[in-house]
């Protein structure tokens, strides 16, 4: 299977082909105020999700998983874009006051504070996509931005090479787009496309 990463523009090299895999995602959820058209029913809404400048919701958990969204900043930095963290840490300069902190779950009731926390970011940020490469934060940001008609792209972490992450497996069902790092992930989904190390 092709690797996808490996191209010039920052914005397709981040996103997988953006034109193949994002645009679709913005534009099936975007209908023209003026209009009423939606530019899903265009065969030209490739072309024109682009030109909408998305606004790009990224979720990570602390440590590796941030380091690691973090190495996709020149396809996103000139995109309008905001952080969502489960630790409050020292910020570099590129995240201050753009970036949520909410309360860290380890798969107990704090979950269900966790769906609250998403549900009052995504309602007041208004994202056009959800990016992020795990873990946990990233469930019920998903969760809830299916209810909001956000869609999520999920790109399982570089130290998954044989077997997917708990996170993967959930992101396989709720995902509108999974990326993975090591051809040998393609059975563990089959939905997915093979992007090829991105550190």
């Amino acid at each position: 299977m092709e690797c996808c990463w490996k191209v010039t523009d920052p914005l397709q090299a981040t996103l997988c082909t953006a034109l193949n895999h994002i645009g679709p995602l913005l534009a099936s959820s975007l209908i023209d105020e003026n209009t009423g058209f939606n530019l899903a029913d265009s065969s030209l809404y490739l072309i024109k999700a682009i030109d909408l400048n998305p606004k790009i919701c990224i979720v990570s958990s602390c440590g590796g998983h941030l380091t690691e969204v973090r190495t996709l900043r020149p396809a996103y930095s000139h995109y309008e874009h905001f952080y969502v963290i489960n630790e409050k840490i020292l910020l570099p300069d590129d995240m201050q006051n753009k970036t949520y902190f909410i309360r860290h779950s380890e798969r107990d009731l704090l979950f269900l504070l966790n769906l609250w926390e998403a549900w009052r970011v995504l309602r007041k940020e208004r994202p056009t996509i959800i990016l992020s490469t795990g873990a946990g934060p990233l469930v019920p940001f998903a969760i809830i931005g299916k209810f909001l008609r956000i869609p999520t792209v999920f790109i399982e972490s570089i130290t998954r090479v044989n077997r997917p992450s708990l996170t993967g497996r959930i992101m396989n069902h709720l995902a509108d787009r999974v990326l993975y790092q090591w051809p040998s992930l393609a059975r563990s989904f089959p939905r997915g496309v093979c992007g090829g190390p991105i550190v």
